[in-house]
């Protein structure tokens, strides 16, 4: 008998990280899954890791390195079930994670997109999103109303902590390969999806995004990486001010990491695209500022990050 859920997991050098990752997997209180492991190449021994362990849930693929997006592409073609979630190879979960996307599902059986709330933690610190729109309770559940306005601050879908239908990958498309260094390829097909089918959340965390990981690809230099083309979703824009005001808000984030990193005319090219009427009067001044007090301005943050005082220009 199949398992009602497949788990796409996509590895590459994950030696430090991968062995916790699957134990929390492992202590789901949801058992009826499969784990689709996808191996893009690993050369650092995480390979050996995963072999070393005994459970028929696990699937391990190994493929020549081709990125994350094909990866988790070639784990979605073998899934057997119809309900697909994805993790990455250094992020957890807490043990109620699918259970509550499973229960979310029961409730909102016609969503394109299920997404529970996450934790993004670095160097002991930990920082709680809260959705624009969406009640700051632990015990709220539903379908957000405008995802891309809820997504503002902090985005509503992030990857570890969603579940698709397969059938909605039928109607949308996967992850896009031209986009391969995780420089927005989970971003652009969570605005596929939420532009044509409705979001469901449940607002309890049962994800930790551990963005201290050993090579994460987001720690890749601007220079080096093929962000997402947000261009494409102009049109769509035209129509819909929320998601008009969410690309916008994408585009100063891209222009913001190609300014910190000295890159002038990437930053030119994505400062003349952006509408500066749709950003707030933080994101203009940073926008404006020079590299050198930008830097300044990112180790205060850290400074007050510490004392558990988040500042952050998208709100």
């Amino acid at each position: 008998m199949n398992p009602k859920l497949s788990i796409i997991i996509p590895l590459f050098n994950k030696k430090r990280h991968i062995a916790d990752t699957l134990d929390s997997v492992f202590k789901q209180t949801y058992s009826d899954f499969e784990i689709i492991l996808v191996n893009d190449g690993s050369t650092d021994g995480s390979l050996d890791i995963i072999k070393r362990i005994k459970d028929g849930r696990l699937k391990i693929f190994t493929i020549e390195n081709s990125g994350v997006s094909y990866a988790r592409n070639f784990g979605i073609l073998r899934a057997s079930t119809d309900l697909i979630a994805f993790l990455d190879a250094d992020d957890l979960w807490l043990p109620n994670h699918l259970e509550d996307l499973m229960q979310l599902h029961d409730s909102f059986p016609d969503c394109g997109l299920y997404c529970t709330s996450y934790l993004r933690r670095r160097d002991g610190l930990e920082i709680r999103p809260t959705f624009n729109t969406v009640p700051e309770d632990d015990s709220w559940s539903g379908v957000v109303s405008d995802y891309f306005r809820a997504s503002l601050t902090f985005p509503v879908a992030w990857t570890s902590a969603v579940m698709v239908p397969k059938r909605i990958f039928n109607l949308v498309g996967t992850f896009d390969t031209s986009i391969p260094l995780g420089a927005g390829e989970d971003t652009d097909l969570w605005i596929r999806i939420a532009k044509a089918h409705k979001v469901a959340l449940i607002n309890r965390p049962s994800a930790i995004h551990q963005l201290g990981a050993d090579n994460r690809l987001t720690h890749t230099l601007p220079k080096n990486r093929v962000y997402i083309n947000l261009d494409k979703f102009s049109v769509d824009a035209e129509s819909n001010a929320s998601l008009k005001t969410y690309l916008e808000v994408q585009r100063f984030a891209i222009a913001l990491q190609y300014k910190m990193a000295g890159e002038k005319i990437d930053f030119e090219r994505i400062y003349q695209k952006i509408d500066r009427k749709a950003l707030n009067w933080k994101q203009k001044l940073l926008l404006m500022l020079p590299m050198s007090i930008l830097l300044k301005m990112r180790k205060f943050q850290t400074f007050f990050l510490k004392r558990t005082i988040y500042l952050t220009a998208f709100r």
